[in-house]
């Protein structure tokens, strides 16, 4: 087994932040932007970056089954890459539910940064249903803390508390109501017919470019009256947000703050727009809402556009491309669903969601001393939830590791695990899976992965980026 290279990091013995570091050969230091660079001042590649990003696997050439408890490290990438991670999740869950972390995966010379890891469904659904206990504004849901103004202007309601939380979902969920989700029935079966259009005239597509991506993106657009001509915007500024951490899209915090800045505006300029000029569209929808006399303000909306644009379209994107390669690895189960898309839709759809789990975590701050999964949890905590490891838990699914589209129930928490934070756009994800998977398998009845998928660099979005598939028109 090859010896990993050793990685060392110097702090500011105050700040506890990284001042320069080297990873074997490799040496760094961080310049006056906060951004990692060689110690002459050369900006790092993305190779660099990468292997900087993925720091080391402290169990590298190991197999999972030969890995106890104790020697998984969530805290760096390279563990987040690997092949068996769901395997040395297991691990865990069996042994270490609750776990004890260290580091920001992806980010190598963050500060010093200590986590637990929740990895059994019902501790996750504790969490989940005890806001009192664990709060999600408290540094906001991600591993890293965030500062609060940072963290409402890219989470909006995901990073807030009682009382504010429940006053803007009220207000927001005026948008989300099954009367304003069914309107767009129509529009989602349109968009899917014509995407699968396109790739009847070939033989050959990239499953997210050609066929994941593009549905819940002009979805979104049509919702909330987005000119066609922005959409590759909204797709781009997405793609910074949720990519931190992957070299390709991100290679600074002054690029996630720029897009989401850039997202920001759009959305105050949007509903400034819509005061003045209503139409027929969700975003006229929020702009009008209005709860005990209160009304969202444009700073309000214009921070849930954000969260609206990267959730609604990466979380979306990232199932169906899991989707896709499951039913190509399984191809009984993408038979059988062709042949029943009625019988078979909904519980098809359910699979894999689970399957898929787009979100891989979320986080929450104890705000007491309490026990979670018989450990010792003390107020200030950072508690994260590992919806991944959750779903596959086999104390609440039956073969937890297969793929099976008539599973029921399915209990699963890739929504979610109850509470005041339950996912907004659960019913629309559903629909446009279930839709975009009707028009596909009728008219595409072999479409079969051919290469590797090209995954995310991530802890956070179970992301493919690319993955090439052939067929044959029906």
């Amino acid at each position: 087994m090859t010896t990993p290279p050793a990685l060392h990091i110097e702090r500011d013995p105050e700040t506890g932040l990284a001042l320069r570091g080297s990873l074997g050969d490799l040496a760094w230091e961080v310049a006056a932007d906060g951004t990692a660079c060689h110690p002459d001042g050369r900006p790092l590649t993305r190779e660099e970056l990468v292997i900087l990003g993925d720091s080391i696997d402290p169990v590298a050439g190991r197999p999972a089954s030969e890995i106890a408890a104790g020697e998984i490290d969530l805290g760096v990438g390279a563990t987040w890459m690997r092949p068996d991670r769901e395997e040395l999740l297991a691990t865990l869950r069996r042994d270490l539910p609750v776990s004890r972390h260290h580091g920001i995966p992806f980010l190598t010379g963050a500060p010093p940064t200590d986590w637990w890891a929740v990895t059994r469904l019902d501790d996750i659904r504790h969490v989940s249903r005890h806001p009192e206990l664990f709060a999600s504004g408290r540094g906001g849901t991600n591993i890293p803390d965030l500062i609060p103004a940072v963290a409402e202007f890219l989470g909006s309601i995901i990073n807030m508390d009682e009382p504010r939380h429940t006053k803007l979902r009220r207000l927001i969920s005026a948008g989300f109501t099954p009367r304003q989700v069914a309107r767009l029935e129509d529009a989602v079966r349109a968009r899917a017919a014509a995407i699968v259009d396109r790739l009847a005239e070939g033989t050959s597509c990239d499953v997210v470019a050609d066929i994941a991506a593009p549905l819940p993106l002009q979805v979104i657009c049509d919702m909330m009256g987005i000119p066609e001509t922005d959409e590759q915007q909204m797709f781009e500024w997405s793609n910074v947000i949720l990519g931190f951490g992957d070299p390709e899209y991100v290679t600074s915090m002054n690029d996630l703050i720029a897009a989401g800045y850039g997202l920001y505006q759009y959305g105050l300029e949007l509903a400034h727009e819509r005061a003045r000029s209503p139409r027929d569209d969700i975003a006229t929808a929020l702009v009008d809402a209005e709860v005990d006399g209160e009304r969202l303000t444009p700073e309000e909306l214009g921070s849930f556009f954000v969260l609206l644009v990267v959730a609604g379209n990466e979380t979306t994107r990232t199932a169906i491309s899991h989707g896709l390669l499951a039913l190509s690895n399984h191809p009984d189960q993408r038979d059988a669903w062709r042949a029943d898309p009625e019988g078979l839709g909904a519980s098809a759809t359910e699979e894999i969601v689970r399957w898929a789990t787009p979100v891989l975590h979320f986080r929450r701050t104890a705000t007491a001393d309490t026990e979670l999964g018989g450990q010792a949890i003390a107020e200030g905590d950072k508690v994260v939830m590992l919806y991944l490891a959750a779903n596959r838990d086999e104390a609440h699914f039956d073969d937890p590791d297969r793929f099976d589209i008539t599973r029921s129930p399915n209990d699963h928490v890739a929504f979610g695990a109850g509470g005041p934070h339950f996912c907004l756009g659960a019913n629309l994800a559903r629909r446009e899976i279930r839709v975009l998977f009707e028009e596909l398998l009728p008219r595409l009845p072999d479409i079969t992965v051919t290469g590797d998928p090209e995954r995310l660099r991530s802890a956070f979005v179970n992301g493919i980026k690319r993955m090439p598939a052939s067929y044959t028109p029906a």
